[in-house]
C-alpha cells in the first residue's frame, strides 16, 4: 500500500513539474503563482535536467523569472548541468531578465561550460544593452572570453558600436588593440567574407540580407541546401564608428579623407559610420576642415556634396559660436542654388535613377539642417523653395527648419505652415504644427500688406488639428491655441490628458500647455486630470 501512495504522490508530483514547465513556456504568471502555492519546487527540472528558471531566462519571460526567484530559485543553478541562465538570456538579448537575475544575486562573471561568461555571449552577439546591465551589475569589462580574447576587441571584431560605447564607460582595457581590429575589418567585402565562410558543396546557396539595427547595419548570410536552411552567421557593420571613437579615446588625428571614406560606403546620413565621422570633423572644427568640406561642396558626387554640407552644418559650433558662419552660410547657400527646385524642368539627374533621386534628396535634407542650425533668416528663401517638394522627408525639413527661421508676421512663411499642416505626413504635420504653436504672436496684428494671410488664421489652422487622428499634433495644437488664450483649447487639453498615454510626448505636451491657461480653478481642475489610458 505504502509503494502504492508513494508512486500515486511521485506521479502527482511529475505531473505538476510538467505543468510548471507549460506554464512557464506559455508565459502564464498566474499560473506559475498557482503551481508554486501548490508546492512545485521553484528548483524544479524535467526529465532531461532542464531547470525552469533557465527556461523562464531563455524564453524571456522576466515576470516569471522573478517569481522564481522569490520563491527560492537559484540563479546561478546549472541547467542540464552545463547552462547557467544568466548566459541564456544574454544569448537573446533579454535585457529585464539579466537584470532581475543580477538583482537576485547571479554573477556577472560565472562562467558556464566551455568558458562561455554572460558579457562574452553578450559581446560576441552584439547585444548592447545586455552588455550595459552586466557592466552595470558588476561584470568585468577586461576579462578575455574563451578565445582569449578582450571584450573590447571582441566587440570591435563584431562591429557593434553601442557595446563598444558601453565597454569603453567602463574602462574597458586594450583600446589600442581593440582599434587595430576595428580597422583591419574596414573596406573589407563582408557579404563575400560571410559567404566564403559558409560555402561547403556546390549544391549550397547563401542568402545575405542586410537588416537595420539602431543606427547601424547587420548582415545575416543564410546557408541553404536543398531548399532548407542549414547554417547562418551575422556580422555588424559599425567598424569605421568604433575606429573613429577609439581614435578620438586615443588621441589619434585621421585625415578628412580617412573619415570620408569611413561613411560614403552606406550613403546614409544616419548610419552610425556616417554621424561618427561627421561628428569627429565637427569637432575638431578648425581651418584645415573648414578648407576640405568647403572643397567638397563643389564634388561631382552627389554623396560627397551631402558629407561636406553634413560636417558644415555645425563645424565648430560651441555654446552661442558659430565660428565660421560668415563664410559657410554664402557657401550652402551657393549649394543650394545649384539644386532644381520641386516644381523646375531644368534637371541635370535622371528622375528614373532611384539613387540620384535619394542623393538629390538628402542633399536638400542636410542643406536644410544646416541653415536651421546657422537660424538666419538670411537662407529663409532657401527653405521655402522646397516647402511642395515630392518627399515628405524634405517637407519635414522645411517645416523644423522653419520654426527657428520665419520672422514675426512674416506671412508668406505662415501660409507655408499652414499648409504644411495639411500635409499627407503625420511627421510633416506635427513639424509644423509645433512651428506654428510657437511662432510669435505678432502674427495676431497686421499681415504683411497684400498676403492673403488674415490675422486669425494661425488660430484657425491651430484649432483644425485639434481633429487631428495624430495624438502628437493634436498636443501641439492645443499648446499652440493655450499659448494664445483661445477659448477652444482647454476641451481640448482635457480630452488629451484623459485619453493620451501618461508615458507619452503628447501627454506631457498638454501638462506643459496647462501652465498657459489663465482661469487658475480650470487650470487646477486641468492639472488633477487623470489619464484613462489603457495602452
Amino acid at each position: 500500500m505504502r509503494n502504492d501512495q508513494t508512486a500515486d504522490q511521485s506521479g502527482l508530483v511529475s505531473g505538476l513539474v510538467s505543468e510548471l514547465f507549460g506554464a512557464v513556456y506559455d508565459g502564464a504568471d498566474d499560473e506559475v503563482v498557482r503551481l508554486l502555492r501548490a508546492g512545485v519546487s521553484a528548483e524544479a527540472m524535467d526529465a532531461d535536467g532542464v531547470t525552469a528558471l533557465y527556461v523562464a531566462a531563455v524564453t524571456d519571460e522576466p515576470g516569471i523569472v522573478r517569481l522564481l526567484l522569490a520563491a527560492g530559485a537559484h540563479p546561478d543553478r546549472l541547467s542540464e548541468g552545463t547552462d547557467l541562465p544568466l548566459c541564456g538570456a544574454a544569448c537573446g538579448g533579454h535585457t529585464e531578465v539579466v537584470r532581475s537575475l543580477l538583482a537576485a544575486g547571479a554573477r556577472a562573471d560565472l562562467a558556464e561550460e566551455f568558458g562561455f561568461t554572460a558579457l562574452s555571449w553578450a559581446v560576441q552577439l552584439g547585444r548592447a544593452a545586455v552588455a550595459e546591465a552586466l557592466l552595470s551589475g558588476g561584470a568585468d569589462p577586461g576579462l578575455p572570453g574563451p578565445d582569449g580574447r578582450p571584450p573590447l576587441v571582441a566587440a570591435a571584431c563584431r562591429g557593434s558600436v553601442d557595446t563598444v560605447r558601453a565597454l569603453l564607460r567602463h574602462g574597458a582595457t586594450e583600446r589600442r588593440a581593440a582599434l587595430d581590429e576595428a580597422r583591419r575589418w574596414l573596406g573589407r567585402d563582408i557579404p563575400g567574407e560571410l559567404r566564403r565562410t559558409l560555402a561547403e558543396g556546390e549544391r549550397d546557396e547563401i542568402v545575405v540580407r542586410e537588416v537595420p539595427e539602431g543606427e547601424g547595419v547587420t548582415l545575416i548570410a543564410e546557408l541553404f541546401r536543398d531548399d532548407e536552411s542549414c547554417a547562418g552567421r551575422e556580422q555588424q557593420t559599425g567598424h569605421g564608428a568604433i575606429a573613429t571613437l577609439l581614435e578620438r579615446d586615443l588621441g589619434l588625428r585621421s585625415p578628412f579623407g580617412e573619415l570620408l571614406d569611413r561613411a560614403l560606403p552606406f550613403q546614409d546620413p544616419q548610419n552610425e559610420n556616417w554621424t561618427e565621422s561627421v561628428a569627429e570633423l565637427q569637432r575638431r572644427g578648425d581651418e584645415p576642415t573648414y578648407r576640405a568640406a568647403a572643397a567638397l561642396t563643389r564634388s561631382p558626387e552627389p554623396w560627397r556634396r551631402v558629407f561636406a554640407v553634413d560636417v558644415l552644418a555645425q563645424l565648430g559650433f560651441t555654446e552661442g559660436e558659430h565660428p565660421f558662419a560668415a563664410r559657410a552660410l554664402p557657401l550652402l547657400r551657393d549649394a543650394a542654388a545649384t539644386i532644381p527646385g520641386p516644381d523646375s524642368t531644368d534637371t541635370d539627374t535622371d528622375s528614373t535613377d532611384a539613387d540620384a533621386d535619394a542623393a538629390q534628396s538628402q542633399l536638400i535634407q542636410a542643406l536644410l539642417l544646416a541653415f536651421a542650425h546657422y537660424g538666419d533668416p538670411v537662407a529663409l528663401d532657401d527653405v521655402l523653395r522646397y516647402a511642395g517638394h515630392p518627399d515628405a522627408a524634405v517637407r519635414r525639413r522645411v517645416a523644423f527648419a522653419l520654426d527657428g527661421l520665419l520672422p514675426a508676421g512674416h506671412s508668406a512663411g505662415t501660409e507655408v505652415l499652414i499648409a504644411l499642416s495639411r500635409d499627407a505626413d503625420a511627421e510633416v504635420r506635427d513639424w509644423a504644427t509645433s512651428a506654428l504653436a510657437g511662432a510669435d504672436t505678432a502674427s495676431d496684428a497686421e499681415p504683411d500688406a497684400g498676403s492673403d494671410a488674415e490675422p486669425d488664421a494661425v488660430r484657425d489652422a491651430l484649432a483644425a488639428r485639434l481633429a487631428d487622428r495624430d495624438p502628437t499634433v493634436r498636443a501641439e495644437a492645443a499648446r499652440g491655441l493655450a499659448l494664445r488664450g483661445d477659448p477652444r483649447a482647454p476641451d481640448a487639453l482635457l480630452r488629451l490628458l484623459e485619453g493620451a498615454d501618461p508615458g507619452g510626448y503628447a501627454y506631457a505636451t498638454a501638462q506643459e500647455a496647462v501652465d498657459a491657461i489663465g482661469d487658475p480653478g480650470l487650470r487646477r481642475r486641468l492639472r488633477q486630470t487623470v489619464s484613462r489610458y489603457r495602452g
